[in-house]
């Protein structure tokens, strides 16, 4: 959704006439495969390096396939030459997607990177005031606090929330109260309850650092699965509260004294290090989402 709304915005200012193309990362592995099967690759690499604009979405999903990130990676640089706009959308650093290549990473991390979190309550009180003034919808301060307060995963579901006051408003001839509010927000404002485990936890994990859980769990000592295995752990004892045994045991029978270990390595590297606390929060929001 936010690069559809970058490349509609792009479109509106220049008149329709920059040639913009958004796909996903997985539809561009499927139109390169198809490509290649009917011969027809070079009309591909021509159609994308004559864009003004492209927008890629969930780049982590790219193919480790050599084949498909040689083309993207010709792809960026005759576009980056050209001075055109490059978007990519991840749910990750570049640092954190295993399956790119170094060349890749390093192309991704030249450009400018934007963390996008959740809106805190100002930027949403806002956003639903902007929306207000938009539709000419006279809404008092507590009002627009509480539906904030109430809705704070995301903007559609605050727009959402900003609807259904203001159709009560207009079936009832007035602002309702705050526990009114509360009622009506009811079904989208209710906190996830659903009881996490620890193979949750660690599904998360796997599937974010593109790992097998039987990798994370063999007691190899290798840096790209120390730091999964870690994670995991931290994740395990914050999240589910559990005891250092018990998580030794959920992840391959390590002794406890190496899951305190990992433990207190990842709350101190936390301190300073913005990606670690990146890598953890999108890791998070994975195991309450899904």
């Amino acid at each position: 959704h936010l690069l559809h709304a970058i490349g509609n915005a792009i479109k509106e200012r220049f008149n329709q006439k920059k040639k913009i193309k958004y796909i996903t990362a997985e539809k561009f592995l499927n139109d390169l495969i198809t490509s290649i099967r009917t011969k027809t690759i070079d009309e591909l690499k021509h159609k994308f390096r004559s864009l003004d604009v492209l927008l890629i979405d969930d780049i982590q999903f790219i193919s480790k396939s050599e084949k498909t990130q040689e083309e993207l990676f010709h792809i960026f640089n005759s576009l980056y030459e050209k001075n055109r706009q490059i978007i990519f959308s991840s749910d990750r650093p570049p640092k954190a997607i295993a399956s790119i290549e170094e060349r890749l990473r390093s192309r991704f991390e030249g450009g400018m990177i934007a963390d996008i979190t959740l809106p805190d309550l100002e930027t949403r009180m806002a956003i639903l005031k902007a929306k207000a003034q938009r539709e000419n919808v006279v809404l008092n301060e507590k009002t627009i606090e509480t539906i904030a307060r109430n809705i704070q995963k995301n903007i559609r579901e605050l727009e959402g929330a900003f609807n259904r006051v203001t159709a009560y408003i207009k079936v009832k001839g007035k602002e309702p109260l705050e526990k009114e509010i509360e009622a009506l927000l009811s079904d989208i404002s209710r906190p996830n309850n659903k009881i996490l485990t620890p193979k949750q936890v660690i599904k998360a994990v796997i599937d974010f650092y593109d790992l097998t859980e039987e990798s994370l769990l063999r007691k190899s000592r290798s840096q790209e699965l120390v730091k999964p295995r870690q994670v995991a752990m931290y994740l395990m004892r914050e999240v589910l509260k559990m005891s250092y045994p018990n998580i030794g045991e959920k992840l391959g029978g390590k002794d406890h004294t190496t899951v305190i270990h990992a433990c207190e390595k990842i709350e101190k590297e936390l301190v300073f290090d913005t990606q670690l606390s990146q890598e953890i929060n999108s890791i998070k929001e994975k195991v309450f989402v899904e």
